[in-house]
C-alpha cells in the first residue's frame, strides 16, 4: 500500500511539473507573439510615417536664363527629395534640360507659361504669380520661397527648413513708405495711401498668402495701371522722353504689390514683417561704378570669403528707419540669426564658398 501511494505521489508531481511546463510555454508563446505583434505595429507605424506625404517648401526661382548656381542648390537640397520642390520662372521658351543645366533637381522644372520679365515693370509680379498658380497645384507644398538666380543658401536644409516651418507665418519685408514719389495718388480709392508699403519681394509665404496673391484681382491690376518706375536716361531708348520728369512717380512694382496687397487685405497680423534674403544696398563707400545703381552690390570671386558669410550670419536685428522701429530676429521663440539666403553672388563667388565648405550651419546654430 505504501508503496502504492508513493507511485500516485510521483505521478501527481510529474502531472504538475508536466502542468506547470505546459503553462510555462504558454505564457513564453504568448509573450513571443505579443513581442511580434508589437514589432510589427511598430514596422507598420514606421512605415506609415516614412511613406506619409511631408510638408514641403516650394522654391520658386526667378532668372533670365539658366541657373547659374544650380551646382550650389543641388548640393543644398541633395538627400531632401520629399520636403521640397522646384519651380523656375524663365524667358518664354527657354528649357531647363541636360545642356542647361547640370542638377537633376532643376531639370524641366521651368513653367511652361512664363512671360518675358523687365526690371520695375508689373511684368515681375506677373511671373511671381505664375510660379505661385503651378506650386499650389501641388498640395503639400505649404510654404513658397521666391528667390534669384544670383542667391545661395547660407545654412544646410535642415536648418532652413526648420526655421520656415516653425513659425506659421509668412516672412514679408514690409514698412510704410513715406517717401514721396513713390505712390501714385492715382491708386486711390482702390488703393488708399494708409495702405501703401514698400518692401523687399523675395518673400517666404504661407499657403493662404500665396492663394490671396494669386486671386487677387484689384491691386494687381491698379499696379499695371499706375505702379511705374520713373523713366531714367539708360532707359530713354525703350521709353518716349518725359515731358516733365519731375512729376514722374518712381514706382517698382516688384518692392510694393505683396506688401501692399496683405495690408490691403488685413493681413498683417499673419506676416513677420522681415525678409530671409540679404542683399547689400550700402554702396556709397563703393569706388567700382558697376557697384553703384538701383541695384544691390555684385560679390565677385574676390569678394567670397568666409568672413563675408559670417558677417551676414552674424546679423541679429533689422532698424526700419521710416518706422523707428528696430526688427529683432527669432526664431522658435529664441533669439536668432535673421538670413538664410543671401544675393547676389556670381558663379565663381558662389563656387569659391561651396569649394570651402563656407555654406551650412554655424558652430552656434549646430
Amino acid at each position: 500500500m505504501k508503496r502504492k501511494g508513493n507511485q500516485q505521489k510521483s505521478q501527481h508531481r510529474w502531472k504538475r511539473k508536466l502542468f506547470a511546463a505546459v503553462l510555462l510555454g504558454l505564457c513564453f508563446a504568448s509573450l513571443m507573439l505579443m513581442h511580434t505583434q508589437y514589432a510589427r505595429v511598430v514596422k507598420l507605424a514606421a512605415l506609415r510615417y516614412r511613406s506619409a506625404p511631408k510638408h514641403k517648401i516650394a522654391f520658386l526661382f526667378i532668372a533670365r536664363n539658366r541657373l547659374p548656381l544650380d551646382i550650389v542648390w543641388h548640393a543644398f537640397l541633395q538627400g531632401e527629395e520629399d520636403r521640397f520642390s522646384i519651380f523656375v520662372h524663365s524667358r518664354p521658351g527657354f528649357v531647363l534640360n541636360k545642356a542647361t543645366t547640370r542638377s537633376v533637381y532643376f531639370l524641366n522644372r521651368q513653367v511652361n507659361n512664363s512671360v518675358k520679365v523687365d526690371w520695375g515693370e508689373a511684368s515681375m509680379i506677373e511671373a511671381e504669380r505664375i510660379l505661385l498658380r503651378h506650386a499650389l497645384e501641388e498640395p503639400f507644398n505649404e510654404r513658397f520661397v521666391f528667390l534669384s538666380d544670383s542667391c545661395l543658401p547660407l545654412y544646410n536644409f535642415s536648418y532652413t527648413y526648420d526655421y520656415i516651418m516653425s513659425t506659421a507665418t509668412s516672412f514679408v519685408d514690409s514698412f510704410a513708405d513715406t517717401k514721396e514719389g513713390r505712390y501714385n495718388p492715382k491708386m486711390d480709392p482702390i488703393i488708399p495711401v494708409h495702405n501703401w508699403r514698400k518692401g523687399s519681394q523675395w518673400v517666404v509665404l504661407t499657403r493662404k498668402h500665396a492663394e490671396v496673391v494669386v486671386k487677387d484681382n484689384t491691386v494687381f491690376p491698379t499696379f499695371q495701371l499706375h505702379c511705374k518706375r520713373k523713366s531714367l536716361p539708360e532707359f530713354w531708348r525703350d521709353r518716349p522722353l518725359p515731358v516733365d520728369g519731375s512729376k514722374e512717380h518712381n514706382c517698382i512694382p516688384d518692392e510694393h504689390y505683396v506688401q501692399t496687397l496683405l495690408a490691403q487685405e488685413g493681413l498683417e497680423e499673419e506676416i513677420t514683417r522681415r525678409s530671409l534674403t540679404h542683399s547689400s544696398w550700402d554702396l556709397s563707400s563703393s569706388k567700382d561704378r558697376e557697384r553703384r545703381g538701383w541695384h544691390p552690390v555684385t560679390y565677385k570671386f574676390s569678394d567670397a570669403t568666409p568672413k563675408l558669410v559670417q558677417s551676414i550670419k552674424d546679423i541679429d536685428n533689422i532698424n526700419y528707419e521710416t518706422e523707428n522701429r528696430r526688427e529683432w530676429c527669432s526664431s522658435k521663440g529664441k533669439p536668432s540669426r535673421c538670413f538664410l539666403f543671401a544675393r547676389k553672388f556670381t558663379r565663381p563667388a558662389a563656387l569659391r564658398l561651396l569649394n570651402n565648405s563656407v555654406l551650412g550651419p554655424s558652430r552656434d546654430n549646430l
